[in-house]
């Protein structure tokens, strides 16, 4: 075990039994001090993005900055009335007292998050974790360095370690903090990293919440508006180059629409990237050389009707689109998390289930329809982690609802106050009156007071 490492959670343990953050206007001011700490350091926040991930200032505020700020000023306003006690009914056999749910932190809590939103997907839980009374040590991805370095370098200037802090590193440092006795631990990440966590945080009986990730299908039939749904996909599935958990990974529509949708798809792609985007200069690049040979393998240059382009200097690869495309195919094997979009069809409705299927649990799913039954077909049928009717991604953009997976694509969820109910246990409590104290619930027992019993709990 690494000797800081140890001593990091020890500080945090024992600052968390100080009680210090049970306080709740203690929380409130650590999570006015994160607010604060974002405000003053947009710009270092976008130029790291911009190193790591090639993302512009636009870009980097939209999907990382504004949207942290957004779960900060929610948390702010939500968090005294979260953490109150809440009464609830005491049934008549329990007379006289009070029965109440008193919210209590975890304690010591680890957050370990990914590298395609290295500032949002490393922030966002942690305010939850703070709302709810926790301390927090935050492991961010190797793979974003620079953002990585610039989270270490502001919580060790801003923050008491004993409270918040950030353990840099790669996989050896993973394996350390995933062999410490943690309270609570929320992992964002591949599927695959996610079952070692799991397995990992059972040997201790840990909690988790597993944000993983899956081949979210975008169906599209022939009520839909198609330019907009169009505009909408292009959107999703090339945001951040499509390096987004919840990006559509593939279009699943009615085969009398395709020709008309995918035309429609390039000239929404061309309006939003141009031909090229490498040659725009504000398109960003895929996070390292091995996701980008990855990807280029799962490319079918015999299917590709738009796109394909690829630079292995920049590690850029044009929004590509593929048509033709069936399950058997690499880019169905997998979930792609670049900027590629295969396009599939159905003919009859049932078929959507059936090819949904073979890639089961999705964390989200994206239907563009105008069609009641098939819209409520579609959400109930199917297991999905969440989605949108007509849209894509935007479900992430509310703390208003939890955001999470199922199955496969992970359990649990946060946002808002699903985030508090995350990192909180909720204590079941009555609180009793000394008299009267009906003695029909003590030995010695006879039938009056089986009746009474019987009268009680009907």
């Amino acid at each position: 075990m690494n000797e800081q490492i140890e001593n990091l959670i020890k500080k945090q343990k024992d600052f968390f039994r100080t009680g210090y953050t049970l306080d709740i206007d203690n929380r409130i001011e650590m999570l006015r001090s994160l607010k604060y700490a974002v405000e003053a350091n947009q710009d270092k926040i976008a130029k790291a993005l911009k190193e790591d991930l090639g993302k512009n200032v636009f870009s980097s505020y939209m999907t990382e900055i504004g949207t942290t700020l957004e779960e900060l000023d929610f948390m702010l306003r939500h968090t005294k009335n979260y953490a109150k006690d809440k009464t609830v009914y005491t049934p008549l056999a329990q007379m006289v007292g009070r029965s109440y749910v008193k919210a209590s932190p975890y304690g010591c809590v680890l957050v370990m998050s990914p590298w395609n939103y290295p500032f949002l997907l490393s922030l966002a839980p942690m305010v939850d974790a703070v709302s709810a009374g926790n301390t927090v040590i935050l492991k961010p991805s190797a793979y974003a360095k620079n953002t990585s370095e610039f989270l270490a370098e502001m919580f060790e200037k801003l923050f008491p370690k004993e409270y918040l802090a950030v353990v840099t590193g790669g996989r050896k440092e993973n394996s350390e903090l995933l062999d410490s006795d943690f309270d609570y631990i929320f992992f964002t990440g591949s599927v695959g990293v996610g079952k070692e966590v799991m397995k990992k945080a059972s040997e201790r009986l840990i909690p988790i919440t597993l944000e993983l990730g899956g081949k979210s299908p975008c169906i599209v039939d022939e009520t839909a508006d198609l330019g907009v749904a169009a505009r909408r996909i292009v959107f999703g599935a090339f945001l951040n180059c499509g390096q987004t958990c919840v990006a559509p990974d593939y279009v699943l529509c009615d085969e009398k629409i395709k020709d008309e949708l995918v035309g429609l798809l390039i000239e929404e792609t061309i309006h939003q990237y141009s031909e090229n985007a490498i040659d725009t200069g504000y398109y960003g690049r895929i996070i390292n050389e091995k996701h980008f040979k990855r990807i280029l393998g799962l490319i079918d240059p015999q299917k590709t009707v738009f796109g394909g382009q690829s630079d292995e200097k920049t590690l850029q690869i044009a929004p590509t689109i593929m048509t033709d495309v069936t399950l058997t195919d690499p880019v169905m094997g997998e979930e792609i998390f670049g900027p590629v979009l295969p396009v599939l069809t159905f003919v009859e409705p049932e078929e959507i289930y059936e090819i949904v299927r073979e890639n089961p649990d999705p964390l989200a799913l994206y239907l563009f329809s105008k069609d009641k039954k098939m819209i409520e077909d579609i959400t109930s049928r199917i297991q999905f982690g969440g989605g949108c009717i007509n849209d894509t991604i935007i479900q992430l953009a509310t703390s208003e609802m939890g955001f999470g997976g199922v199955g496969q694509s992970g359990m649990g969820a946060y946002h808002g106050k699903a985030g508090f109910d995350t990192f909180t246990h909720y204590k079941s409590l009555v609180h009793k009156v000394d008299h009267p104290d009906f003695p029909f619930r003590y030995e010695p027992y006879d039938k009056f007071k089986e009746l009474l019993v019987r009268l009680l709990l009907k």
